[in-house]
């Protein structure tokens, strides 16, 4: 079974004290990597890493909602955002309870969440959703990138 952990750390969050969140320019500490990094290798020596990969603060992103015909795009900070997410892994563990195993090892910061959400596998859907699915240009685009 594949699931995403979803980082959400405090820093990233608005009702973090402004002093205390992460803006333009922005990178973790070396400490904070180091220990993230021994807790990615144990992943990974498990066999249970597929991917991982850290994100930039809302200063630098943006935000596209659908209302009505045209997109409106709107350049980050989202003062509205309540829940941020800084970074996410994929693993391949055999149950939720794994997955969530491994979350509470994770070397996170006082404030700092992590959301567990299982990834739909193509047998969850019925025979027509795999059909409509059924894409060989984006296929060959997602076993390029496993290489």
């Amino acid at each position: 079974m594949k699931f995403m952990m979803f980082m959400i750390p405090k820093v990233y969050q608005p009702e973090t004290p402004a002093e205390e969140q992460a803006g333009e320019g922005f990178a973790p500490p070396a400490d904070a990597i180091e220990a993230m990094t021994k807790f990615n290798e144990k992943l990974a020596r498990a066999g249970a890493l597929i991917s991982l990969e850290g994100l930039h603060p809302l200063t630098n992103g943006a935000r596209v909602s659908f209302k009505g015909e045209n997109p409106i795009v709107t350049d980050g900070p989202f003062i509205e955002a309540k829940e941020v997410i800084g970074g996410y892994w994929v693993i391949d563990v055999d149950s939720k309870e794994e997955a969530v195993k491994w979350a509470r090892e994770c070397p996170a910061a006082e404030g700092d969440v992590i959301e567990i959400r299982q990834i739909f596998a193509e047998e969850d859907f019925p025979e027509d959703a795999r059909k409509a699915a059924d894409n060989p240009t984006v296929k060959e685009a997602i076993e390029r990138d496993k290489a």
